[in-house]
């Protein structure tokens, strides 16, 4: 299947631990990823946190919630939040955000590696994408409001 990778980066206002503490409570998604309207069937684990969030399609009056189970690690803890996501479709995702501390607040860099049947290709890339723009301005945006410098 077809694979694509790509990053963006963002400066927050407030140090990486900080954010590091946001992005390792499953709740704080629900908003941060732009369709995530619910999170449920958390289990912390040693290593692991486990969850679904459910994604949440609109077309008009029309709504069509997509449970997806992610599976979140920390490699270098307080530094770097690595989230494997297994959509249907056979769509798999991995988000990788790296943390570095700046004079300015904490440097964000996320990461988006995904996999997709070819004929999803538009729609996937075109989602992961805009979900990503959406994620790092609306985190900016909280560690603004919520750790003013």
């Amino acid at each position: 299947m077809p694979t694509e990778e790509f990053s963006r980066s963002v400066t927050v206002a407030a140090t990486a631990a900080q954010v590091f503490a946001h992005l390792e409570r499953p709740d704080n998604y629900v908003g941060l990823a732009p369709l995530v309207v619910a999170v449920r069937d958390v289990a912390t684990l040693p290593e692991e946190v486990r969850y679904v969030a459910v994604e949440r399609f609109r077309l008009g009056p029309l709504r069509w919630d997509n449970p997806i189970r992610v599976s979140m690690t920390f490699p270098r803890a307080g530094r770097q939040v690595v989230s494997e996501v297994h959509s249907p479709g056979g769509v798999r995702l991995t988000a990788t955000v790296e943390l570095t501390d700046t004079p300015e607040g904490a440097r964000v860099r996320e990461t988006i590696r995904v996999v997709f049947p070819r004929p999803l290709r538009p729609l996937v890339i075109g989602q992961a994408t805009k979900a990503q723009r959406h994620r790092l301005a609306e985190l900016a945006r909280r560690m603004s409001e919520t750790h003013p410098r």
